[in-house]
């Protein structure tokens, strides 16, 4: 999880309460480096309402989250990199890795296609330094004249 600045000093449980009917909006790949940078080369893939309270008690270190809907129809086509918390009034709260492998949040589906249900299978919260990403992959995009980074 990486955490907005201005809730940076907040524990875990407290990052919990402040989703109460907030949105958790999954996104493909190119992430932003912090959650306080807006999304801007990320397509929205699905969006679920958390419910309130947004997470029941967490067991094995896995999250118990509670969503207004359990399946949610998928906006857009594409491969989640990482999911955006934000509370009930839109202020961005966190970031959370998505998608299959080592990821915080596991969808029902690798891939998602417009309308098709997407489901959220495992919520577990990471320390920062989890990520499976390389720092240089953040806010990449392919682009004229600016080259993807490359492994030394």
């Amino acid at each position: 999880m990486k955490v907005a600045e201005a809730f940076a000093t907040n524990g875990i449980d407290e990052i919990k309460a402040l989703l109460d009917g907030g949105s958790l909006t999954v996104y493909s790949v190119a992430r932003p480096s912090t959650p306080d940078i807006t999304v801007d080369f990320s397509a929205v893939l699905v969006v679920f309402t958390f419910a309130t309270p947004a997470f029941g008690p967490s067991v094995d270190g896995v999250e118990s989250p509670a969503f207004v809907e359990e399946s949610v129809a998928s906006k857009n086509v594409g491969t989640p990199g990482f999911a955006r918390a934000t509370k009930a009034d839109g202020t961005v709260v966190a970031d959370f890795s998505a998608g299959p492998g080592n990821r915080e949040i596991k969808l029902s589906e690798i891939s998602c296609t417009h309308g098709a249900p997407i489901k959220i299978t495992k919520f577990q919260i990471l320390p920062e330094g989890a990520w499976p990403e390389k720092p240089e992959y953040y806010e990449t995009r392919p682009r004229p004249g600016y080259a993807l980074p490359r492994n030394p």
